[in-house]
């Protein structure tokens, strides 16, 4: 293979790969997130095997070492590989709590749900399908679930109360269960890249095997065919074992300007231009790059969908950035703010109020954590509460039904202020705002959280 390989120069070479790993970055993140959650485990929850649930051992406490892990749900997850036929899925009933099973393909597009904001896909029997197939439904099932692609991840979250409510949560874990019904045997581990090639090219080596053995929707396998040039589309023994040192080095200055061009858009988007100071940070749209596959639970166009099929590509990279398991905006708003109303960076040592007028309209629950800035980890505090919200006991409102919380690291001594209390790290903190089943209000901008107000610049008050 020579750097001129299909008529093109170095340069263009390089173009094309940069192109390339805007489109394929998201599958190759998610297929190597499934092999890490296969063989080491993906955060809280355990290694498991294909087609079978891992679970967390509670919610996130300061313990858990994983960047922003909600406090106040449980993780279920389950990696399905579906080349061997359907698998079984059989959900609990919750009696009402809030869950949600969110059903991600290879290529990161979050095509089903299950949960009570969908009527009738909540509990019962379902089958996943994988693509192409046209069997018979056996009895009892309440459902099908078409998936896009043969590996498929189920991201699931529990509602959980505090220890105290561990037992319950216990007791639907066990019954979340999934069965193969396929009469062949499914896979248990990934396709296999091929040995020997340099390991500037194992992206794309990686995104070579797996677009092979993951087909995209027939729009996108369009847009693919122009990677020929770059070998992407061969079968067979790879064209990068032997790689001259031309196409080397013009892959190699493509990745690197594919990256560039997702972290620059990653850094633009995370930060709000305009708005007042402490303004909350939220993007409800960033994933509405699936524009194919709009299974149970899911929303499709126009509102829901990119328009533009290229620069769906770049958001779906960004996306895939930032995190595998983020939900569509209907189903959650996660929203986040560094910063007091007067601009200043939000730090422990001050103490802070949310003022809320009214509630955050949501038809699920809203809760907020104080997570350690840059880190995104809970902190220990003598209190060892790490959530407040909707569903916190004792919270005292106003006679108008406000509800105002109190940020700080030291404990107020004010009784109402001690019941309204949000522990926060005593450095830098970032304080995250989780809004579940947002009512349109939030999702149009209508409804805004208010900035978090300082009060006073003295240090916290001790009890």
């Amino acid at each position: 293979m020579a750097a001129g390989r299909g008529g093109l120069e170095p340069d263009a070479i390089t173009a094309l790969a940069a192109d390339a790993y805007v489109y394929g970055s998201p599958l190759v993140r998610r297929l190597s997130a499934v092999q890490a959650c296969l063989r080491d485990g993906c955060g809280a929850p355990a290694p498991a095997e294909f087609n079978d649930f891992a679970h967390a051992d509670g919610p996130a406490t300061p313990g858990t070492h994983v960047p922003f892990a909600p406090a106040d749900l449980v993780d279920a997850l389950a990696q399905l590989d579906l080349s061997g036929g359907p698998v079984r899925l059989h959900v609990p009933d919750t009696a009402g709590a809030y869950f949600v099973l969110q059903f991600v393909d290879a290529w990161s597009n979050a095509f089903a749900y299950l949960g009570p904001r969908v009527t009738g896909a909540g509990e019962g029997d379902w089958m996943i399908v994988p693509p192409g197939w046209a069997g018979t439904v056996p009895d009892g099932v309440s459902g099908v679930i078409d998936a896009p692609t043969s590996v498929v991840s189920v991201v699931g979250r529990l509602a959980c109360d505090g220890p105290e409510d561990m037992p319950r949560v216990r007791s639907l874990q066990q019954e979340l269960t999934l069965t193969h019904l396929g009469d062949r045997a499914h896979r248990t581990r990934l396709p296999a890249t091929e040995p020997g090639v340099p390991g500037e090219l194992r992206f794309f080596e990686e995104l070579r095997v797996w677009m092979g053995d993951f087909p995209p929707s027939r729009a996108d396998r369009a847009y693919q065919d122009r990677f020929q040039p770059l070998g992407l589309l061969e079968e067979g023994i790879s064209p990068y074992v032997s790689a001259g040192p031309g196409l080397v080095r013009a892959l190699g200055r493509g990745l690197a300007l594919g990256r560039l061009r997702v972290e620059e858009v990653a850094r633009r988007t995370a930060v709000t231009a305009d708005g007042p100071p402490g303004a909350w940070q939220k993007h409800p749209h960033l994933r509405d790059y699936n524009l194919d596959h709009f299974g149970v639970g899911t929303l499709g166009p126009p509102e829901w969908v990119i328009s533009d099929r290229e620069a769906s590509y770049l958001v779906r990279a960004v996306a895939a950035r930032r995190g595998h398991w983020l939900p569509h905006g209907y189903e959650a708003v996660y929203a986040h703010t560094s910063r007091d109303s007067r601009g200043r960076p939000l730090h422990g040592a001050h103490r802070y109020v949310l003022r809320l007028a009214q509630p955050p309209p949501v038809r699920g629950f809203w809760s907020l954590t104080a997570y350690d800035s840059p880190g995104g980890h809970l902190v220990a505090n003598a209190a060892d509460r790490y959530v407040i919200g909707d569903r916190t006991r004792g919270l005292v409102h106003g006679a108008d039904g406000s509800l105002t919380l109190h940020l700080s690291a030291e404990r107020p001594a004010d009784p109402v202020e001690a019941a309204n209390w949000l522990p926060v790290p005593a450095g830098g903190f970032l304080p995250v705002m989780r809004l579940h089943l947002p009512d349109q209000a939030v999702l149009d901008g209508r409804y805004v959280i208010p900035p978090v107000d300082p009060l006073g610049d003295g240090p916290s008050r001790r009890s």
